[in-house]
């Protein structure tokens, strides 16, 4: 472990912040485009290590709240991790998340992984999976819409109130995604031309139901031509819908846009219900990655917060050398409304590290499958069916934004 000192960021630490951050993850640092992210920065929530007067390694954290199954909860969005090239393995990492970790006052932490292997030795454990589509467009089709409705494009700023009011209302029923207090909406429609690579300003589409706006989708085009005509993209940033006729109907638009071949998302859901409206599922491109990782660091005040989706009375005995707090045995007492977690002296029913706990939280992670890979063991038998099937929900939790 390095003897650097950690310190509290100040708001006059941004532009070094900014200059590691874009050293670190290889991009070039332009004061002028990043106004909407120094808006959204929490200075008081940032922690610095520097040696003279530069800065070389940082860790910061949002404040925001998280929808968890049949609820939302305060979670620290953990952002902006980085150590200067110069300082690697110097244990600086580690003495950011410890301190960080100690420190958070919310009953969740979770954090986007430039590398899958980093956050795992501090407790986190991958809970939300994300699919990749790329799509050949001319190759798949789409059933017409029982209710047909109108899909108008708009300028995303003008846009703003509709897309935010929209945004919430399908958030509350969808596990893994983020509210977006104050201005996020800036960070989410940030546009600077140096971030397009090539392609167009962003655009959002809306769909108009019966009862109003019902849909919305981001994104922008990437025009490209081969000796054989037009091969030009469609690059999705996310889609929202609050009904089945507006998602359909936004899919249709995206993927007839003129003279484009491909319509790609990065982040769609694992369950994503486009799977099952093409006709031929094969031609999406679907790959699988990684996306959210979360951190339980209030073990019974995160337990007691969600619901569960079936009942369920079980004693898990939990490992967690960094919270020492959360550790040892817990009874979990659940109905399909209500919950309690609380200390007990009783037999274990279930054994996992905090991390594997972290990873089932948001019920896309099965304890069946984690018990299968020797991460869950199971004491009385019977508890690992009841468990995995209470703590299941009926939409695969996903991340629609990096944060």
């Amino acid at each position: 472990m390095s003897d650097l000192a950690i310190r509290t960021g100040t708001a006059d630490d941004w532009p070094a912040i900014s200059r590691l951050l874009s050293s670190v993850f290889h991009d070039t640092s332009e004061p002028d485009d990043d106004a909407d992210w120094r808006a959204a920065f929490e200075p008081d929530r940032s922690l610095v290590i520097e040696t003279g007067d530069e800065i070389v390694a940082h860790a910061a954290a949002y404040t925001r709240k998280l929808t968890v199954p049949g609820g939302t909860l305060p979670a620290a969005h953990v952002t902006m991790v980085g150590v200067a090239p110069t300082h690697r393995r110097q244990g600086l990492l580690r003495q950011l998340m410890h301190r960080q970790l100690a420190e958070v006052p919310e009953p969740l932490a979770v954090l986007w992984a430039s590398e899958g292997r980093i956050y795992p030795r501090f407790g986190y454990g991958l809970a939300t999976h994300r699919m990749s589509l790329k799509i050949e467009n001319r190759e798949v089709r789409l059933p017409e819409p029982d209710r047909p409705g109108r899909v108008r494009i708009l300028p995303p700023a003008a846009a703003r109130p509709v897309l935010a009011e929209l945004y919430e209302s399908v958030r509350a029923d969808r596990p893994g995604w983020s509210g977006r207090p104050g201005g996020w909406w800036g960070t989410v429609l940030s546009d600077p031309p140096r971030t397009r690579r090539g392609a167009t300003e962003l655009r959002a589409a809306v769909h108009d139901g019966p009862g109003g706006v019902d849909g919305y989708a981001l994104w922008r085009t990437k025009g490209d031509w081969s000796p054989a005509g037009p091969e030009g993209e469609v690059l999705v940033q996310e889609v929202a819908a609050a009904t089945p006729d507006a998602y359909l109907a936004l899919w249709r638009f995206l993927l007839s846009v003129d003279l484009t071949r491909w319509t790609k998302l990065w982040r769609g859901a694992a369950d994503e219900p486009l799977l099952h409206l093409v006709d031929e599922p094969r031609r999406l491109g679907a790959v699988w990655g990684d996306g959210l990782f979360v951190r339980v660091v209030d073990l019974p005040a995160a337990l007691a917060a969600r619901q569960y989706s079936a009942p369920l009375d079980l004693v898990l005995d939990v490992a967690d050398p960094l919270r020492p707090g959360n550790a040892g045995r817990w009874r979990l007492a659940a109905d399909r409304q209500k919950a309690t977690c609380t200390r007990t002296d009783e037999p274990a029913d279930l054994a996992c590290d905090i991390g594997d706990l972290a990873a089932a939280y948001l019920g896309g992670t099965s304890l069946g499958a984690l018990a299968a890979a020797g991460r869950v063991r199971e004491h009385r038998p019977g508890a690992l069916a009841c468990a995995s099937a209470a703590f299941g929900w009926h939409r695969t939790p996903s991340a629609i934004e990096v944060f």
